[in-house]
């Protein structure tokens, strides 16, 4: 029996149809649906095609009849109502709103919400059964991560400004609006206290085919002692010593290392960065400064600052280069590593790039203020 819908090809028509037979990259249902109706108009019997395609009469018939009234058109897939809708917005609203609280605002003995954590609160509240991905995809919407968090600290010192402007402007070479001479040197000096000797049980395991390095979990303490380290920041270099711990001894021992040598020795300004610790706080450690080195200028960085210390720059290059993994039988070992990793790291070092200016100390300190106010109205309203 012949088909009542009779298929006539454009020429444009058979050229789309027969790239979309040869296709290998396309989709499968788009070639079977070409190559139906390539064959029916060429005159082909609906029960002859699907035999020769090993398909169902009634999918040939089907495929016929929607380009026959709709063209290229008709051989798309029509629109799907799909599966009914299992919650609705108001279950993705209570959702959003658990995730967006606290787990002690509910009484929830938890500090940060998990997946499966929101779900069970979710099916105990409210009768939710939404699963841990299904949540996920709806806080996604929002770019919510209940699970994540991150730390801050707030702006204290009063006068945090200035002060790192003056910081800012030393790593820039300006000293009270004046260019630092060939004859001025400046240093970030800090200390990385409590630096373990943690001997491992078993022997380290040098790397292997397929195989990374390999460390002992369990290890004997054999002490700690700390580094203190002054970083030029002009010239990319580091003085470094250990001591048995950190304090005002200690840190004068640093001092009178570097400024007995040169270029220090006889250089008409150096000028140390130092952050607020316990070893060199407030006037008292500048005038100690001035008494002992005429030439030495201490210079303090705000509080909760350490994020402009270039020397915490360094002690994280320690840490990752010469310190992890930690596998040293004695302090005798870590003060061996730590001076020969000195001497090659000073062998090749270069100034760090520092980019942040006064202008983006600006900028930052705008953004934490505009943040502050629209908080606090937040919480006035």
């Amino acid at each position: 029996m012949s088909s009542p819908y009779q298929i006539a090809l454009s020429g444009q028509e058979r050229a789309v149809l027969a790239a979309r037979a040869r296709s290998a990259r396309g989709p499968w249902r788009d070639r079977v649906r070409a190559v139906i109706v390539l064959a029916a108009a060429a005159g082909r019997a609906n029960a002859a095609i699907a035999a020769e395609l090993g398909i169902c009469t009634d999918t040939v018939r089907k495929w016929r009849r929607r380009f026959a009234e709709g063209g290229l058109a008709g051989l798309k897939d029509a629109p799907r109502s799909g599966r009914p809708p299992a919650f609705t917005a108001a279950d993705r609203a209570e959702a959003v709103a658990l995730a967006c609280a606290l787990p002690a605002e509910s009484g929830v003995p938890l500090s940060r919400w998990s997946g499966p954590d929101l779900a069970r609160e979710l099916a105990a509240r409210r009768r939710i059964a939404a699963s841990a991905s299904t949540l996920r995809r709806w806080l996604a919407r929002d770019a919510l991560k209940p699970w994540q968090h991150r730390s801050w600290i707030s702006v204290r010192d009063p006068d945090f400004a200035a002060r790192a402007a003056v910081v800012l402007d030393l790593y820039a070479g300006i000293w009270d609006g004046r260019v630092l001479g060939p004859g001025d040197y400046v240093i970030c000096a800090d200390e990385k206290t409590s630096i373990q000797a943690r001997c491992r049980c078993h022997p380290t395991l040098p790397p292997g085919k397929a195989r990374a390095m390999r460390i002992e979990h369990d290890y004997d303490r054999r002490g700690a002692l700390a580094y203190l380290a002054a970083w030029d920041v002009h010239r990319g270099q580091v003085t470094g010593r250990c001591e048995d711990t950190t304090g005002i001894a200690p840190f004068a021992r640093l001092v009178e290392q570097v400024m007995t040598t040169e270029p220090y020795a006889s250089a008409k300004r150096v000028f140390w960065i130092v952050d607020n610790g316990s070893s060199h706080r407030g006037q008292a450690s500048t005038d100690r400064m001035a008494a002992a080195w005429p030439n030495a200028v201490l210079v303090h960085l705000p509080v909760h600052a350490s994020w402009l210390d270039q020397a915490e720059i360094f002690f994280s290059v320690i840490q990752r280069k010469a310190l992890t993994p930690n596998d040293f039988t004695d302090l005798d070992q870590i003060r061996n590593r730590l001076a020969a990793f000195e001497t090659r790291y000073n062998a090749i070092a270069r100034p760090f790039d520092w980019k942040f200016t006064r202008t983006d100390l600006s900028d930052l300190l705008l953004r934490i203020d505009a943040h502050v106010k629209a908080e606090t109205h937040a919480l006035a309203a």
